[in-house]
């Protein structure tokens, strides 16, 4: 074998190695950035983050789906791209978070709903509003439960629990600061989105 054909294979080995790493190393981060997630009434969470100590894997898996995040104690976020029954949320359909009596975040700071649109944005609309919560004034029904409405086009009788969403698809945040004991032993649920006919 020549020099020239040995540099041509040695180089060759090196990228082909090099791509299989990558797409190796690119499987491995998806496995465990999913694997570490709950989901209930299609909303996904995850306990795990902020304290990886020496784990790169972990540590990269968390770079990949939320790169910015306080531990636990702190805050937990849950989000969700899916309605109860599993299909995507769409401006064109109207929605309807239901909380029970008591059964709003567990917090001792204060919990927010937002949404981005399928950019990954905030969603520009007519009131500037961004996000519903505890600091947002909620209007309670008649029983003290909590209704919160998502959709396009305001709520007939119900604009001070409304949180406007796009034309299109959009995705939304669930956050709870300083979360109760409920929120971090994973027994609070966060209630389905629910579509209204």
């Amino acid at each position: 074998m020549t020099k020239s054909r040995i540099i041509a294979v040695i180089a060759l080995g090196i990228i082909v190695g090099a791509v299989l790493a990558f797409l190796t190393g690119g499987t491995l981060i998806y496995y465990v950035a999913h694997s570490m997630e709950t989901n209930v009434n299609g909303w996904s969470t995850t306990l795990n983050y902020g304290e990886w100590g020496n784990d790169i894997l972990l540590r990269a898996a968390f770079a990949q789906v939320l790169s910015a995040a306080n531990v636990p104690e702190e805050a937990v976020y849950w989000s969700t791209t899916v309605d109860s029954t599993g299909s995507k949320l769409n401006g064109t359909h109207d929605y309807i978070m239901h909380f029970p009596a008591g059964g709003l975040p567990p917090n001792n700071a204060f919990w927010s709903l937002t949404m981005e649109d399928s950019n990954y944005l905030m969603v520009n609309n007519s009131i500037n509003r961004y996000n519903l919560g505890s600091l947002s004034n909620l209007t309670p029904n008649a029983d003290g439960s909590v209704d919160i409405y998502i959709q396009n086009a305001p709520p007939s009788g119900n604009e001070s629990n409304w949180l406007p969403a796009p034309s299109g698809n959009f995705m939304l945040w669930l956050r709870a600061y300083l979360p109760g004991p409920a929120i971090l032993n994973g027994s609070y649920q966060v209630p389905p989105v629910m579509e209204v006919s």
